[in-house]
């Protein structure tokens, strides 16, 4: 594999993520403290966290927390369930694990950078598959189709999507899997926002449980809010795939951290508990959001995601989206993602678009540094004004 290009996305956030005051564009949902995820634990748990020992653990993840992860999904066992130091982790090896130099690879655009690049590097050729604005977002089967080839190995996407949080339809996702299972190709699903649909109904099945060459990424980081713990695992039915993994994972973490599986078991055991907080905060701050984005129409455009915690708004201001982005955070220290972060060497993307973020508490305060950017832009208010 060649030498990977910079992660814009990162790179950014390794500028910014710390030092903003106002991190409006943040992927993940509000975390919780030890305290409140240990209150969480039932006396089992409990008891094999007041035990730990800090030693190494199984390459594949503690048998308890994979049997917790295995009980997230229909029909599947634990022995189909890999572990890994976060989703990232994971989504390298499998790219690794699932395509060679001969092969071809379908992924949806726009994505996660890494989802793109990886393939990109690793095989032969490389089709994107447009998610459109002027269609909500949304996956055409007919693309996917048109897309194939007589090489293709794999079709990779990613629902609730990250920057849109679009989700696909049901019927479309599961006529993909039925696709692919037709064809042989392998469908990777990264599922790391599932949970956190606005609407029961928008919620898609797990690739892994439609069939065997379906494979599901997931992680504690996103819908769960627990990012510090960095856990993430895959699910699948291949039992080979997987073991072909295991062998990639020994270049890299080769384990887990053990206290981070103990909590993780904890959080899972209470995941409904977790989701519906989180999804409720969700709902709330999209309300501040929309009223925020519906006082200043001129020059935003917003349309509430299917899910997630991530949406893509588009901005008309006259001095673009890449200038509004960078005033805000110098200026008034409001960090959100323009769509350059997003840009793709499969297809275009659109560039008035950026990313806020609207799982976390406290939004409030940076919507309030926001409008008084905005308002001092417009010379309505001081420009020595703070909020």
């Amino acid at each position: 594999m060649t030498t990977l290009p910079p992660f814009r996305l990162e790179k950014h956030f390794s500028r910014w993520e710390f030092t903003a005051r106002h991190h409006m564009t943040a992927s993940d949902s509000e975390t919780m403290s030890m305290a409140e995820l240990l209150s969480l634990a039932d006396d089992a748990d409990r008891e094999a966290w007041e035990r730990l020992t800090l030693g190494y653990t199984e390459t594949y993840g503690a048998p308890a927390l994979r049997e917790a992860i295995a009980s997230t999904y229909e029909g599947l066992a634990p022995e189909e369930v890999l572990c890994f130091a976060g989703a990232e982790e994971g989504l390298y090896c499998a790219m690794l694990a699932l395509l060679g130099p001969e092969d071809h690879a379908i992924v949806t655009v726009p994505n996660y950078q890494s989802m793109e690049t990886l393939p990109v590097a690793i095989a032969a050729s490389v089709n994107g598959v447009a998610l459109r604005p002027e269609n909500g977002w949304q996956l055409d089967i007919d693309d996917v189709r048109a897309a194939l080839r007589p090489n293709t190995k794999l079709v990779a996407v990613n629902f609730p999507n990250n920057p849109t949080g679009a989700t696909a339809e049901p019927s479309t996702f599961r006529a993909l899997a039925a696709l692919c299972a037709e064809r042989g190709i392998h469908l990777f699903s990264d599922e790391v926002y599932r949970g956190l649909e606005r609407q029961e109904d928008k919620r898609l099945p797990q690739a892994a449980e439609l069939f065997e060459r379906g494979v599901s990424l997931n992680v504690m980081s996103k819908a769960y809010g627990l990012p510090g713990l960095r856990i993430g695992w895959i699910a699948c039915r291949d039992r080979t795939l997987l073991q072909r993994m295991e062998g990639m994972k020994h270049y890299l973490s080769i384990c887990n951290s053990r206290p981070s599986e103990v909590l993780a078991t904890i959080a899972l055991k209470s995941r409904e508990r977790i989701l519906d907080r989180n999804r409720a905060l969700c709902t709330r701050n999209l309300e501040e959001l929309g009223a925020f984005f519906a006082e200043f129409a001129d020059i935003y455009e917003w349309q509430a995601p299917d899910g997630g915690c991530v949406g893509f708004a588009r901005y008309s201001g006259a001095d673009g989206v890449e200038e509004h982005c960078r005033s805000l955070v110098e200026e008034s220290g409001v960090l959100l993602l323009p769509s350059s972060l997003f840009v793709s060497d499969l297809l275009p993307v659109t560039l008035d678009r950026f990313r806020v973020g609207f799982g976390r508490k406290n939004i409030e305060a940076g919507l309030d540094a926001w409008r008084h950017h905005l308002l001092r832009k417009r010379g309505v208010i001081g420009a020595s004004a703070r909020r």
